[in-house]
């Protein structure tokens, strides 16, 4: 309901300072770095100008500022002018103006410490260099890194909102020794170069102790290593901020708010599932309720819930863990994926015997899901009587709300992409649509894409829907049937989503183009 710049400007009248944006300004490198990084990243202050008037330094709270604006004044010798921006925004700034890791990378290798050039090359700051790829993928929200051997150096890739971006170059001595520092954080062999590897390891961060798992595998020019980011502050959002309609969110409230019953997320790998059954176990979460999870593997931890790694080694798979779960009197059950008939069986049975069952599925669509539980044994009559509410999901990127720009596009133009039937149902007949992109800025890495949001297609099992699970009705006449109930498809969300500047028909069109086909 209110912006994030109308929020700013009614905290900086009520402090009674000027209102900065920091996302409109270009600020100088020397100016940024008058406070040193740390103290900038730990104190959430920005200097954005620095005149003969005095220097002008932005604040998220004022309250707690003053140590740090007494220091910059100090340091200047300069009278400092406060500014109120939020906290968002100050956010953008420091993950815009960190610096180039490029830039860092090089400036370590190259740095005079007292060493001949020769030693430098004999002996490099590897584990400074580890610290600052993993450091600014950190600031820059990437999901993963990784570091690809080439034939002539090496090459490091973040992945930001879903899409791989290349980073970094390091010659390619610099190669095995970043792969022995990366094992030797991750208690992993480091006389092991021809077979694959696992592990994890901890780095302790500003904002917090970050978790990454680690997988390395052996290709053609070396060592490959993904290092995967578990991050604790990508499990925060509400179904809100995924991007969750009115209409979607009450039909998965009256699920979750019963005390059984399944509900079910679907959609591939990478579509944010996780993410949204956790926003849901954060609304359920509470102390009179018992919330047990058997996840593989368990990424993020549920503050007062029960979790539990699945390892095959000692027989603890889904299907057994939760026979043992059903023996720990719980209230809500989330099993990380339901993969085989006897984990279905197990998981629908529990929701018919009073508990709250959630889990995830790979199907395509939301009624999909069902015939995919009916072969795997399950009795269209306990699909029909256990399961509340099936959700499909797909992630796509968010317009750049620093750079977006609004355009025309032809009916002709949308019609070749998606079909006009399905174009007239959700834009009408016309013959031009208004639509958003992003030109590309600092703030997006001219992407013209910031964020993630999700595209939901919610399923609230009903009566009608009920009769037909037991009468053995396909996906394609459950799909029509919810549909004449309300149910608004992903690709309907995505065109919903489209006219209102959230995303674009590119992003749309990639997330959903094999249901095109």
């Amino acid at each position: 309901m209110v912006t994030d710049e109308q929020l700013g400007q009614a905290l900086a009248a009520n402090f009674k300072l000027p209102f900065v944006n920091l996302s409109k300004l270009d600020i100088p490198e020397e100016v940024f770095n008058v406070i040193p990084d740390r103290v900038t990243r730990r104190q959430k202050i920005v200097v954005f100008a620095r005149d003969a008037g005095g220097v002008k330094v932005a604040v998220a709270d004022p309250a707690t500022s003053r140590p740090v604006l007494e220091m910059v004044a100090k340091k200047t010798g300069q009278k400092v002018l406060p500014h109120l921006a939020t906290l968002r925004d100050i956010q953008i700034a420091l993950r815009v103006y960190q610096g180039d890791v490029q830039k860092l990378v090089d400036n370590l290798l190259a740095e005079d410490i007292g060493r001949t050039a020769e030693a430098v090359l004999e002996d490099p700051p590897v584990a400074r260099i580890v610290d600052a790829i993993i450091e600014t993928a950190y600031q820059n929200r990437a999901s993963d890194i990784h570091i690809e051997p080439e034939e002539s150096g090496c090459l490091v890739r973040y992945r930001i909102d879903g899409v791989l971006q290349d980073v970094l170059h390091v010659p390619k001595r610099l190669h095995d020794r970043l792969m022995t520092r990366i094992k030797v954080l991750s208690s992993l062999r480091t006389d092991e170069h021809m077979a694959a590897q696992d592990g994890k390891m901890r780095v302790k961060l500003e904002e917090e102790h970050l978790d990454i798992r680690v997988s390395i595998l052996p290709i053609a020019d070396g060592e490959k290593a993904v290092l995967r980011l578990l991050s604790s502050r990508s499990r925060q959002y509400t179904l809100h901020d995924l991007g969750m309609s009115e209409a979607d969110l009450a039909k998965l409230t009256r699920a979750f708010t019963k005390s059984y019953g399944a509900i079910l997320c679907t959609g591939p790998t990478g579509s944010g599932k996780t993410t949204t059954i956790y926003a849901i176990l954060k609304i359920i979460n509470s102390r009179e309720k018992n919330i047990t999870t058997i996840e593989d593997p368990v990424e993020y931890r549920i503050r007062g819930a029960n979790q539990i790694q699945v390892n095959p080694k000692t027989n603890l798979t889904f299907a057994s863990g939760l026979r043992s779960i059903l023996r720990q009197d719980p209230n809500v059950i989330f099993v990380g994926e339901i993969r085989d008939g006897e984990t279905a069986g197990i998981a629908v049975n529990a929701a018919l015997t009073g508990h709250l069952v959630l889990s995830t599925l790979h199907t395509n669509d939301a009624a999909t899901a069902i015939p995919r539980l009916i072969d795997m044994k399950v009795e269209p009559f306990l699909v029909a009587s256990t399961v509340s509410v099936i959700l499909a999901q797909r992630l796509v990127r968010q317009i750049c709300p620093a750079c977006k720009y609004e355009m025309e596009i032809t009916a002709e133009e949308v019609t070749k992409s998606f079909p006009p039937e399905v174009v007239k149902e959700n834009w009408g007949a016309k013959n031009k649509y208004p639509v958003f992109k992003g030109k590309g800025c600092k703030i997006c890495r001219l992407s013209g894409y910031s964020g993630r949001v999700g595209l939901f297609e919610v399923l609230e099992v009903t009566a009608e829907i009920r009769k037909l699970i037991t009468q053995k009705a396909d996906a394609d006449v459950i799909a029509k049937a919810a549909t004449k109930e309300g149910m608004k498809t992903i690709l309907g969300d995505g065109f919903a989503k489209i006219a209102a500047g959230v995303t674009t028909v590119e992003e749309v069109l990639r997330v959903t183009k094999s249901e095109l086909v």
